[in-house]
């Protein structure tokens, strides 16, 4: 990064290129925070459609009050047309939001440099390419930065703001307190592939889509347990629906790619498929759901099985489990064998971390046919839903008996077939590592990661947060467990995890010598 802080930025006019939905947007809260918008775009028709839309969501806005009539004529008197590149000379900070090709966000960054002042930021909207690669173009590359915000603008209250290797701290300064006077949220990354927000959610999508392409689970059951059971806002498949796989599958070729074929970030056939098909979510009507007047339809789950267990017997390899599976069933009027083996007509309950079922039944030495597993890293108690799993060889009354018995207050359970870790439990268990090993690589502040998470993808908490809350350790665990099954290099941990969990540190703690370098870049 340039250590040239020379320079001063002060921005009041803003240069717009592109007048698509991004480009709007962003004219939008620029426009809003009393800055003058320049927007130009190769379609002068796009331009002036892009007039119109902004004058129809300033009158909805006031028609609804959220907007001050005086305000949205003031706003929108801010926004004029540009009919060439020439027009925005005077901008103090050009925002590229054009097509996702290098060559021609390089050559459109290297006219502007020729037009625009040398006090000038150049700002590129790109979600995934390299901000250093497309400075590269222009003779003075520490101007370039990269400024991206996320559909719709207005919505999503944050911006990443990113460093390529040549650019002016001061310059990512003057981006970071621009953001907040148009009402966001800025954080700061490092030029790395997918920055912060779409690095982070490979977790989430492609551990949900590697669960599906094993059989475990239908996508429903996937985004049921991962809503219900874990407390996201929305499961892999109700996610990659939204944002559609015209986006989002070239965006996991991309990062699977740039970071030369990284195992944890393996994209999923499925998702290749369901492309190819026209599958490709909610705006089309059809992806893996379907939509009816842009409704979700999802099938109607069926009834729990009533017939109890005569009595069970529950593993004490994780005592805290067992305790919390006892506390659960112990209205359900059940017997509990307490034996230290299981008597030949108990049904037999696992409590594993990271492992199978099948695992589990092999490692106790139990008869797998009556064994069923059940998940306890979510609170059992207070649950909206419960996962069991079942072996291969799990029999028909185990698995029903099983089910009626961890549903018999009320609450649904999905029954999924073996898998390491659950769902709930890798998925959210590679979350937590891919934040981790973006905190390890430097690529963001822990504060910023888990900051640009939660408002970027709308998660509970943060990865590193959530990493904390269900317990370092006990994601350390899981990980370990589930590559010392499969040998699958995307279950390794992060050095961060491993390093925080086993030193019994919050995952959101930085190293002291991150901690002296962001005093002397502040």
């Amino acid at each position: 990064m340039s250590s040239n802080t020379s320079r001063q930025y002060t921005i009041e006019t803003v240069g717009i290129v592109g007048a698509g939905a991004m480009g709007r947007g962003i004219a939008q809260i620029a426009a809003l925070a009393g800055l003058k918008v320049r927007r130009f775009d190769t379609s002068p028709e796009a331009v002036g459609a892009a007039r119109d839309y902004l004058s129809d969501t300033f009158s909805k806005l006031v028609s609804k009050g959220k907007l001050d009539n005086s305000r949205s004529l003031a706003a929108l008197a801010n926004v004029t047309g540009a009919n060439a590149i020439g027009d925005l000379k005077d901008c103090d900070l050009v925002i590229e939001a054009i097509v996702e090709k290098l060559d021609v966000k390089r050559a459109l960054f290297k006219e502007l440099e020729g037009v625009v002042g040398e006090h000038c930021i150049l700002a590129s909207n790109t979600s995934s390419l390299s901000i250093t690669a497309i400075a590269a173009a222009c003779a003075d590359p520490s101007r370039v930065l990269g400024y991206h915000f996320f559909n719709p603008v207005p919505l999503m209250k944050v911006v990443e703001v990113i460093d390529g290797l040549r650019s002016d701290h001061a310059a990512g300064n003057a981006l970071m307190d621009l953001a907040r006077r148009m009402g966001h949220t800025p954080v700061r990354a490092k030029d790395m592939p997918g920055f912060i927000v779409n690095h982070a959610g490979r977790g989430m999508n492609t551990e949900g889509l590697r669960v599906a392409d094993e059989g475990v689970a239908s996508f429903v059951e996937i985004d049921r347990i991962m809503r219900e059971q874990a407390g996201f806002r929305l499961g892999p498949f109700e996610l990659l629906d939204l944002t559609a796989l015209d986006v989002s599958h070239p965006v996991m070729e991309s990062i699977y790619h740039q970071f030369y074929e990284e195992p944890r970030f393996t994209p999923s056939p499925i998702t290749g498929t369901r492309l190819a098909g026209g599958l490709i979510g909610r705006k089309v009507g059809e992806g893996f759901y379907t939509y009816v007047d842009g409704k979700q339809q999802a099938p109607v789950e069926a009834p729990a099985p009533t017939q109890l267990p005569q009595r069970v017997w529950i593993s004490a390899r994780v005592p805290a489990a067992r305790e919390a599976v006892l506390a659960l069933i112990a209205k359900a009027n059940v017997a509990i064998d307490e034996g230290t083996t299981p008597a030949a007509d108990s049904l037999i309950v696992v409590t594993p971390l990271g492992f199978d079922a099948t695992t589990a039944a092999v490692d106790e030495n139990l008869d797998a046919s009556r064994v069923v597993a059940i998940d306890t890293l979510f609170p059992l108690a207070d649950a909206k839903r419960r996962t069991l799993m079942t072996t291969p060889a799990t029999t028909r009354a185990a698995r029903d008996t099983a089910h009626a018995l961890f549903a018999h207050d009320g609450v649904p359970v999905t029954v999924i077939r073996d898998s390491t870790g659950f769902v709930a439990q890798r998925v959210v268990a590679t979350i937590v590592n891919i934040g981790c090993d973006i905190a390890q690589r430097q690529i963001a502040s822990p504060q910023d990661i888990d900051l640009a998470v939660t408002l970027g993808l709308g998660y509970p908490r943060g990865p590193l947060a959530l990493g904390d809350a269900l317990g370092a350790p006990t994601i350390l665990t899981i990980l370990r467990n589930m590559f010392g099954v499969l040998g699958d290099p995307r279950y390794r941990p992060s050095p961060w995890l491993a390093r925080r969990a086993q030193l019994g540190m919050s995952l959101t703690q930085s190293d002291i010598a991150d901690q002296d370098n962001a005093k002397e870049t502040a």
